[in-house]
């Protein structure tokens, strides 16, 4: 059963014994080079980015993405791909925790939050515009008969044919809340690298914080934003292709996302601290 009471599917194989197995090694190795290299600190920051990869991981399945069948209103969602918009919420989340980095960790993350959950409003907001008064559609899910929060009936107003077409309220809030948790993530993955950068770089490079910190707001900022993009690819291929959101059976699928973010996140967040430490 999916999280909001949808059809149960999508989840079958979830993962080998020996596929977690390699996994798991994999981040014990990451963080005890972690800790081998660097210190206590350096473990807490990797633990960071291992967490803000799973927000990212985790939310993406929220998302309401169509693709192709929903710009000609045969499928609910957005009309993009799962990386595509993730990515658009993570960023302007990520853009917003950076920019509240220097008021400190709790309103940074704060920042991220709010800054990808408003991108993921505006934009769901706007293609429900776009479906109601331009293509003439009603918001009908092709998953559920009903919306788990409203209540809202759907088998009347979606077209024969179709999987469903517009962004029902489940789908917006879903939306709302993937943009979030994507934003949140992205902004733990800056913040954690930029707190390695400014504590090993000015003795590596001998020179003063202030001089640095473009330079380790720069590094920070690209792997952030890299390791955001190989996070949502991860649960794009395990969405495959579209999801309506959270009521959406394919949510289900969800644990194989995470378990696969925590890897990945593991081994860019060691290879980003490396970068500095060696």
């Amino acid at each position: 059963m999916s999280a909001l009471g949808g059809a149960a599917g999508g989840s079958e194989g979830f993962s080998s014994p020996i596929g977690v197995g390699v996994g798991v090694l994999l981040i014990l190795v990451s963080l005890g080079m972690a800790y081998y290299f660097g210190q206590m600190a350096t473990v807490i920051a990797l633990i960071g980015i291992i967490v803000g990869g799973l927000l990212i991981g985790f939310g993406v399945h929220f998302v309401p993405v169509g693709g192709a069948p929903a710009a000609m209103g045969q499928s609910p969602g957005i009309a993009t791909g799962v990386a595509m918009l993730a990515a658009g919420a993570g960023l302007a989340g990520l853009f917003g925790g950076a920019w509240a980095a220097e008021f400190g960790f709790a309103i940074a993350l704060a920042a991220g939050a709010v800054g990808g959950a408003l991108m993921m409003a505006i934009t769901c907001f706007m293609v429900n515009v776009v479906y109601i008064f331009a293509m003439g559609v009603p918001s009908a899910s092709g998953k559920v008969d009903k919306d788990p929060i409203t209540g809202d009936t759907f088998p009347e107003y979606k077209s024969q044919g179709t999987e469903g077409h517009g962004l029902p309220f489940v789908s917006y809030v879903g939306g709302v809340v993937g943009g979030m948790m994507g934003g949140l993530g992205g902004t733990l993955i800056y913040i954690e690298l930029l707190y390695v950068y400014e504590g090993v770089l000015p003795v590596m490079l001998d020179a003063g914080v202030e001089e640095i910190m473009p330079l380790a707001v720069s590094l920070a900022g690209i792997f952030a934003i890299g390791m955001f993009l190989v996070n949502a690819v991860i649960a794009a291929y395990n969405i495959g292709g579209t999801i309506e959101g959270p009521h959406d059976p394919k949510f289900a699928r969800w644990p194989r996302a995470v378990i696969g973010a925590a890897v990945a996140s593991a081994v860019c967040g060691i290879a980003a601290i490396m970068l500095v430490m060696v």
